[in-house]
């Protein structure tokens, strides 16, 4: 069947907009309808508030929304929320959290929180006349955004610097004007997005004004952004014991435990196939909590793997170090551009619970927080990368999805658990036992 375009869709109910789809994608399908409205929330003041969070909403998409307790982070112990549906995420972290709340936990600070912003645009005149005007007219962009910064002045917040970036070696004709911020609870895109806005505007409009000969207030406004790699906005978060302590359910020495360990740490450093991966894991645990807090992950994630490339090659976000008098350093260090104050942070009501949960922290606090995670769910695939192999803990944790995946009754569900209490899960070895309980084959399995 040929799908039809649509106009006005935006304007259609909620209903209005469901039935169109159905119509039109999915043949009047009653159990996609009942589907979709099953996600609703009674709350019809709650439903309202995630309909008006983006735009077209039909209804509501869940993630498990789960807890990873004793994170002892500056000597503070938190339940950290994680928002991930991706199996033993949060047991690695709350494994890891717990193993090193014996050894003094995760010692966490913020280095600094600067974020950076541009107007980006094109000048065809001289670079030493443009240079001069800048420094000119420098005092103008702090006098002129004055009544849009207030407000953050008065948190200790506001613009930090202002600089003119010549960029003709990589493109012609191409300047930025370079901000650097402070937004203290907020995250602070619309702050910076607005400055740098009127920035353009007093820039123009001095040009204008100015003595200059016409050809040098030939000017292009490209853009006016912030951007979302903050190297200057980095927290650091580790942990540190005694080799001898490293070993606590493995069957290594300490010394080959904390040898593999670090080895495996150097290829991450050096490796950008394993470098992808390693802070992929990395990201497993910061993402979930960065969702659960209602901040943004698609730019944390986009920065910290900016940040992974800063010195020209793809590379670990971890780094290890063992000293010779035997004692192991795990540490990481990543830009976080974080908010506690506007967006969902006020909003979503899981949000409110979160921040709630964790003791309504400021922004540089969360910023430890999230680095600790980060640290401990890297920890957990390291050690088990190094020891008994990943897939053990990994598709243990899966096994619950490849049961529902079969329809399982809570009996097999039962069965098939006590039989894999001491055995490596694999799809497969799951299939096969499940269709042994059932006394089918797998193509019966298949036909169903």
């Amino acid at each position: 069947m040929t799908k039809k375009a649509v106009k006005g869709f935006s304007k259609l109910s909620k209903d209005g907009k469901i039935e169109w789809i159905a119509n039109e994608y999915l043949n009047g399908d009653e159990n996609c309808i009942h589907l979709l409205k099953s996600y609703w929330h009674n709350d019809k003041a709650t439903q309202k508030i995630h309909d008006e969070f983006i735009e077209n909403t039909i209804s509501n998409f869940y993630l498990p929304f789960g807890i990873a307790p004793n994170f002892l982070i500056n000597n503070e112990i938190f339940c950290i929320p994680m928002a991930i549906e991706e199996s033993s995420v949060v047991a690695a972290a709350a494994k890891s959290a717990t193993f090193w709340m014996e050894r003094g936990g995760f010692k966490a600070e913020v280095l600094s929180t600067t974020k950076i912003g541009h107007v980006h645009f094109a000048w065809y005149g001289d670079y030493e006349i443009l240079a001069a005007f800048f420094e000119s007219i420098k005092h103008k962009f702090l006098e002129g955004t004055s009544h849009l910064t207030s407000n953050m002045r008065a948190r200790g917040g506001g613009i930090k610097d202002i600089q003119l970036v010549n960029k003709t070696d990589l493109e012609p004709n191409y300047y930025q004007i370079m901000a650097k911020f402070e937004t203290c609870e907020a995250m602070g895109a619309n702050f910076i997005n607005s400055l740098l806005e009127e920035f353009s505007k007093i820039f123009q409009a001095e040009l204008e004004n100015s003595s200059l000969s016409i050809d040098d207030k030939k000017v292009l406004i490209l853009m006016c952004i912030l951007s979302n790699y903050t190297p200057e906005c980095i927290v650091r978060a580790e942990v540190s014991c005694n080799i001898e302590e490293l070993t606590e359910g493995t069957n290594l020495s300490a010394d080959e435990f904390a040898k593999k360990f670090e080895q495996a740490i150097h290829v991450a450093r050096i490796e950008p196939y394993r470098a992808t991966t390693h802070n992929k894991g990395i990201f497993n645990g910061i993402d979930a909590v960065v969702i659960a807090t209602g901040n943004d992950f698609r730019a944390i994630e986009a920065c910290g793997h900016t940040y992974a490339s800063r010195n020209g090659s793809y590379s670990s976000l971890t780094d290890v170090e063992i000293t010779e008098d035997g004692i192991f350093n795990f540490w990481i260090e990543i830009p976080l551009a974080l908010g506690t104050i506007g967006g969902l942070t006020s909003l979503h009501p899981m949000v409110k619970f979160a921040h709630q949960l964790l003791g309504n922290p400021n922004a540089e606090q969360l910023m430890k927080i999230i680095a600790s995670a980060g640290l401990a769910q890297n920890f957990g695939a390291i050690r088990s990368l190094v020891t008994t192999g990943i897939q053990k803990g990994h598709m243990k944790m899966h096994l619950l999805n490849i049961l529902n995946q079969l329809g399982a009754t809570e009996k097999e569900r039962l069965e098939v658990k006590s039989y894999f209490e001491t055995k490596v899960v694999s799809h497969q070895a799951v299939v096969e036992h499940f269709c042994k309980i059932r006394g089918i084959n797998q193509k019966d399995l298949t036909k169903n």
